[in-house]
């Protein structure tokens, strides 16, 4: 009998769904789903061809970016994650599904002129994810993830009070529960990818010693939280640059402490490692802003179409990858989804800041490469997602 004949066959991938098996699973799939549709939606807003009866304009695209899409995905990667961290178990079937219809109905009532309804859907997601990863982490015992929690909280605050300023019940400055999510979700990027970009690259790039230097972390993550505090209050705006410029400085020399130029040739890092970048140009983008040289929905752009969009197409494909046991090796699909999303980011900041005529063509222009690139990762991933692992074992 030859070799050949001793080898097993070729196991057929498992039947069944498993959409309700794990986190990540229907929120990278509705994440990424709303991120084409809604920023599709948002260009013909910013045309004059379509309107909205609750929140409208700016404020529904800054809303839905932030309550809808991002924190979507961090509520499906830390439910996956916070049950590795401590080792509980994390919302499952019915439950799971119940959190996941509470985010879809969110989505629908703020296109609705039912505010409170809008707002407790909104909130109340939030919330609910505190609680189910809060029970987790508590049973585990996972001290040092307890502050996600307090973050997950906290960006129901910032949703409260655009709602509560909408409906006329506070006055508050400016856009400041917009603001103040910004910054929440500039803390958790910054705070995750340190915990995983060192451990990616040296994992994945045969030689790199990406590292990190507990001065520099601490200046990195410390500068992040004082400009968070700032920005609650009415500093003058040389604070503000000072602080931006402080907190640029230590994330870049993070960033070249984990090696990046050796990533070159790995996709499913360097998309990473192209995406982190756009952390310090945002708070330099911001030092200008407060200073008056640009406008300010630059450097929010850098933030969120560039470093948010960048890292969450980055992390949705590689532990996506991981958890339904696929190799963690970037395909053309997933290298497409990339270029899409990081071109779309570079088209929306780069072309306005240099030729500011040309910003309702930036706009379209980019919308259309962001709706590209998540719509693929929706069509790719989707059936790997609602399908069970590829090696049978749950979650």
């Amino acid at each position: 009998m030859s070799f050949m004949q001793l080898e097993e066959p070729p196991r057929a991938a498992p039947r069944g769904f498993a959409l309700w098996q794990l986190g990540f699973r229907p929120f990278y799939l509705l994440a990424s789903s709303f991120a084409a549709l809604s920023i599709a939606l948002w260009a013909l807003q910013y045309a004059g061809l379509l309107g909205a009866a609750y929140l409208g304009g700016p404020m529904w695209h800054a809303h839905e970016m932030l309550f809808g899409f991002v924190l979507a995905v961090i509520v499906g990667f830390l439910l996956t994650a916070g049950r590795n961290w401590a080792n509980q178990p994390t919302p499952t079937g019915a439950p799971l599904a119940a959190l996941a219809a509470l985010w879809l109905a969110a989505r629908v009532l703020v296109l609705t002129p039912w505010g409170w309804a809008a707002a407790a859907a909104n909130v109340g997601f939030a919330w609910a994810s505190a609680y189910a990863l809060g029970r987790a982490l508590w049973a585990g015992r996972s001290q040092r993830n307890y502050f996600f929690v307090g973050l997950l909280v906290l960006m129901g605050v910032a949703s409260l009070a655009v709602h509560l300023q909408l409906l006329g019940v506070l006055e508050l400055p400016g856009w400041v529960g917009i603001n103040l999510a910004l910054d929440v979700v500039l803390f958790i990027m910054a705070v995750m990818a340190g915990r995983v970009l060192p451990m990616f690259t040296n994992n994945g790039v045969p030689g790199a010693q990406a590292r990190r230097d507990a001065r520099v972390e601490k200046v990195a993550l410390g500068s992040l939280l004082v400009l968070l505090a700032a920005d609650l209050l009415p500093l003058p705006a040389w604070v503000i640059v000072v602080l931006c410029l402080v907190a640029a400085a230590a994330h870049l020399a993070r960033w070249w402490l984990w090696e990046p130029w050796l990533t070159l040739r790995t996709p499913l890092v360097w998309v990473l490692h192209a995406a982190y970048l756009w952390i310090p140009l945002h708070l330099a983008l911001r030092a200008a802003a407060a200073l008056g040289w640009i406008i300010p929905s630059l450097a929010t752009h850098a933030l969120v179409a560039g470093a948010a969009g960048g890292l969450i197409i980055g992390m949705m494909t590689r532990t996506a990858r991981g958890h339904t046991a696929r190799p963690l090796k970037a395909d053309r699909a997933d290298v497409a989804c990339y270029v899409l999303v990081l071109a779309a980011g570079a088209v929306r900041v780069f072309v306005p800041l240099v030729l500011p005529a040309w910003t309702l063509g930036a706009v379209l222009v980019s919308a259309t490469l962001w709706s590209a690139g998540f719509a693929l990762y929706a069509v790719v991933y989707g059936p790997r997602l609602w399908r069970p692992r590829l090696d049978g074992r749950p979650g």
